[in-house]
């Protein structure tokens, strides 16, 4: 298994020699390498075993930086990086050459943001280059929200996480491009429409499923875990499939079954997000066939919170 700890240096070293190292952020943990390298950047691919026509998104300390590597920024996308980075918001811009192909899977623009973590702020601002950093998690499988999500998927694969504990949002950051300079969402994530528009003004959403992803995340069927997922109404579905055989993923409805996961108790949808991945991850440790999940309300990060479970039950 990974070695866990608190020691940039320790992982500023490995970064700096081509490895791959676990790092915390405010959504989800990453698994990072020298965005620069193509050897580094191909490690990743290859211990998340993830297909390399699926873009990933660069990290960087801050918006100078980040001007280093890409051609400009929309005026929009300097507001909105103004406003919420560091947070959970990847801009989806065109690219300098200095970035290589393999980081975005052949495409002219990349995704690119400032973690709000301070640990992985620390790093960042030490590195000569910035971090390709994708979830810390089998392709395809729900993404880490603490070290020891990491090392359960991936312990043996990597010397060092980084441990920064629990994640504070739960999920991955929201995306935003530009077409024709119209602020365009490509995946719902930890910022909110409503935090977007009321920097921006309307903006179009096209977080829709492909084959062929204009951005991370985009794949229909994502974020799984191991047990097959239901969306419905649990009242309906648990007419359908034995409950004794179902773990009930529910808002805030308590239906005092022993394999049940409440994501938020008091109907918070903040709360519901940072519990939805580790939710996911506790089915997969209990002697059911199936999890019922209802979806949240459609509003705030409800939106996000119904995009991941709406993935994770795609065939």
């Amino acid at each position: 298994m990974a070695a866990i700890g608190t020691d940039i240096q320790y992982a500023k070293a490995l970064l700096e020699q081509g490895d791959v190292v676990a790092i915390p952020t405010e959504t989800v943990y990453g698994l990072a390498g020298n965005a620069l390298n193509v050897a580094a950047v191909a490690r990743i691919f290859d211990v998340k075993n993830r297909p390399q026509f699926d873009p990933l998104i660069v990290h960087v300390p801050d918006l100078n930086t980040a001007e280093n590597y890409i051609q400009n920024i929309p005026a929009a996308a300097r507001q909105l990086a103004d406003y919420f980075w560091p947070g959970p918001l990847t801009l989806l811009l065109e690219k300098k050459d200095i970035i290589p192909d393999l980081v975005t899977s052949g495409l002219s623009t990349v995704g690119i943001r400032c973690p709000d973590h301070p640990l992985t702020r620390q790093l960042l601002k030490e590195l000569p280059f910035p971090l390709a950093a994708p979830s810390a998690n089998p392709f395809g499988y729900v993404s880490p929200t603490t070290p020891q999500h990491v090392n359960e998927q991936l312990g043996d694969k990597l010397q060092y996480i980084l441990d920064g504990g629990a994640c504070r949002v739960g999920i991955e950051s929201t995306i935003i491009g530009f077409e024709n300079d119209i602020p365009t969402v490509y995946r719902m994530g930890g910022l909110s429409l409503e935090q977007i528009e009321h920097i921006t003004g309307p903006v179009q959403v096209q977080a829709h499923s492909s084959s062929n992803p204009k951005a991370p995340g985009q794949l229909k069927s994502h974020y799984a875990p191991g047990k097959k997922v239901i969306i419905g109404v649990i009242e309906e579905l648990l007419q359908q499939y034995p409950a004794h055989t179902s773990g009930l993923l529910t808002f805030h409805n308590d239906f005092n079954s022993p394999f049940q996961y409440i994501l938020s108790p008091s109907g918070n949808l903040d709360e519901a997000a940072q519990n939805l991945f580790t939710a996911l991850r506790a089915f997969d440790k209990m002697p059911i066939d199936y999890i019922l999940a209802e979806l949240v309300p459609e509003t705030g990060l409800g939106r996000a919170i119904n995009d991941r479970l709406r993935r994770a039950a795609a065939e």
